[in-house]
């Protein structure tokens, strides 16, 4: 693979760099040598500065090579005319051009490392939340080639139908669901085949778990006895019920974007990528966006587009960003000192996520991944996952859960399960202590909405995050619901011969004041910010985008990433991620949208009953 460092090295930044100021210093000597005299000498310096202006100029710079900026760097050149620069502030995902020597990351089962590992990792914390007994909340997020699709649990759910038709009815006209399924298919391909849901052409290939646990099995059947439907595909024709997880893992690896899209591109000779690249500030002229400004081993550098700049940083870093360069609220702006471009107050507002909770039992049975996880068996399982990529190390484990609707009159699914044959405690921080299997849930569309504005104007500190997490009582009762709903699964008859006691929330609490206290003591994050640049009509004063992804007020500027969405949707957040980046770069091209009209959604046949 030493084809990926060498293409990287000519298309870089720095290089072009490096090859200026050698015409500089052969210019000088020049003047030495041969008696130029000093006007033709200033005319000779000002044709290298501009020669090394138009050498570090692009088509686009797009700022983050995570779940979307891979997607669009693979896309924007296909067109060989196109010149792309992509700006990453984290390492790259491998060492020496192996993903062996980087583990950590590629090897599914390993992805708690990194979840506590500020080396690939912003480390973000929320401020104080005040209905969660005052508790700082972790919140991992990628820094590193592949962005969060580089550290997540690797769980792939595109959410629900209604989630896309509801942001066209919140003013993203063109991203209901029949013109955002062609773009999940156009990204996938699925090990079960192409279908009407299912993609099979695609880059970003999507399996099913092949460990049989007989405790994934034992969940699967303890919900079809409590009353919900198996589905054979929740990201297909029916989400509502109990199934197999997709997962983003190919041949026992984890498949991120960077993967799947940035390194069958990275040998273009139009695509430059840049690592451990701080952008600090979006360039602009008047209110035109005409490149960026960047930190890169200790140096401050500029680069410009000719076309656009296209922000992929993510739901905290895309706003961050855009307030760092004067475009945001123009009150909260002027406080910092810093010019204001553009009035937008919708900038790191609307800040959504969502939060779970670990209901945990003792399993009776020696069968979970405690054993697993202990020193020897640890370095078994590692030997086997470097040798052949297969094993207990090529799975994350999460293979199976389901969604179902909380309550009657609830029109889908808005409560989602995880099942784990494990313990985790405090993100994986802590080592499990027994033999224990565990449900992560909560509810998808949260009531309570956030906001994050800027610590300062520098750029490396953390944005102030303030999620503002249970503050309604809707969310309060959702999660009482979250609890009761998975004590009555795990005490079907499928969980007879593996259950012992309930570990988490614990058989002492019962009414409803204790689970309440129980979930502010112990909920955290499922690591799905989003919505702080929503996107909606130019008539919406929230809006940060226009349905086009382009920057509203300015020209030139774009976001592309979780942050555009006008609202959370039912589900994890990658596969949507990376959707929109498809989305998004026809949008770029000027090609007309795709389009499947009249995919069947299963529907209840009644929303008188819960399920």
């Amino acid at each position: 693979m030493s084809y990926l460092t060498k293409g990287v090295k000519c298309c870089s930044p720095v290089n072009q760099m490096h090859r200026v100021t050698g015409t500089l210093f052969k210019a000088h000597v020049l003047k030495n040598l041969l008696g130029i005299n000093e006007q033709q000498f200033k005319i000779s310096r000002t044709s290298s500065q501009l020669s090394s202006e138009k050498t570090n100029s692009y088509n686009y710079v797009i700022v983050g090579a995570g779940s979307a900026g891979c997607v669009l760097a693979n896309r924007l050149t296909e067109d060989p005319l196109s010149t792309v620069l992509l700006l990453e502030a984290g390492p790259k995902d491998t060492l020496l051009g192996s993903k062996r020597l980087m583990w950590k990351i590629h090897m599914p089962a390993a992805l708690t490392y990194n979840l506590c590992d500020e080396k690939f990792n912003w480390y973000y914390h929320t401020t104080s939340q005040k209905h969660m007994d005052n508790r700082i909340m972790y919140w991992p997020r990628g820094r590193v080639w592949g962005g969060s699709s580089s550290l997540n649990a690797m769980v792939y759910i595109r959410g629900h139908a209604e989630d896309y038709n509801r942001w066209s009815r919140e003013g993203a006209i063109g991203w209901d669901y029949e013109h955002c399924l062609p773009y999940f298919k156009k990204a996938q391909t699925h090990e079960l085949g192409p279908d009407q849901y299912r993609g099979g052409n695609g880059p970003l290939h999507v399996s099913r778990g092949k460990t049989n646990h007989p405790l994934h099995h034992a969940f699967l059947e303890a919900a079809q006895q409590a009353g919900y439907p198996f589905t054979e595909d929740m990201n297909g024709y029916q989400q509502e019920g109990f199934g197999w997880m997709d997962m983003t893992i190919h041949q026992g690896q984890r498949w991120s974007t960077a993967s799947a899209y940035l390194r069958p591109a990275i040998s273009r000779p139009n695509l430059s990528v840049a690592e451990k690249t701080l952008v600090t500030k979006i360039l602009f002229q008047g209110t035109k966006s005409i490149g960026v400004e960047y930190v890169k081993n200790g140096q401050r550098k500029k680069a410009f587009a000719s076309k656009e700049v296209i922000l992929s940083g993510g739901a905290i870093n895309s706003p961050q960003l855009l307030m760092l360069s004067g475009i945001g609220n123009a009150d909260d702006l002027k406080k910092l000192g810093i010019p204001v471009v553009c009035h937008l107050p919708g900038v790191g507002q609307n800040l959504q996520d969502h939060l779970e909770v670990y209901v945990q039992q003792k399993c009776t049975k020696p069968i979970t991944l405690y054993n697993a996880q202990k020193p020897f068996n640890m370095l078994r399982i590692g030997l086997e996952w470097l040798w052949k990529f297969t094993g207990e190390g090529a799975t994350a484990h999460l293979e199976s859960g389901g969604f179902i609707r909380s309550e009657p009159g609830v029109p889908h699914p808005d409560i989602q399960f995880h099942f784990l044959p494990s313990q985790v405690i405090d993100h994986g921080r802590v080592a499990s202590t027994m033999e224990a299997y565990q449900v992560h849930v909560g509810p998808m569309r949260s009531t309570s909405v956030g906001w994050l504005k800027l610590k300062s104007t520098d750029p490396n500190d953390h944005p102030i995050i303030e999620p503002n997490y249970m503050s309604t009582e809707r969310d309060i009762l959702e999660f009482r619901q979250c609890v009761k709903l998975t004590r009555e699964i795990f005490a079907q008859k499928a969980f007879e011969k593996f259950r012992g006691p309930e570990i988490q929330p614990g058989n002492h609490i019962q009414s409803d004041k204790e689970i309440d206290a129980f979930i502010r003591q112990k909920a955290d994050s499922a690591y799905h910010p989003s919505c702080t640049c929503k996107m909606g009509q130019r008539s919406d004063s929230t809006a940060v985008v226009d349905p086009q992804t382009k920057v509203i007020g300015v020209e030139n500027l774009r976001v592309v990433d979780a942050s555009i969405m006008p609202s959370v949707v039912s589900g994890n957040l990658n596969a949507p991620t990376i959707m929109i980046a498809e989305k998004a770069a026809d949008l770029i091209k000027g090609l007309p949208s795709l389009q499947e009209k009249n995919v069947a959604v299963y529907k209840p046949k009644t929303l008188e009953t819960q399920r």
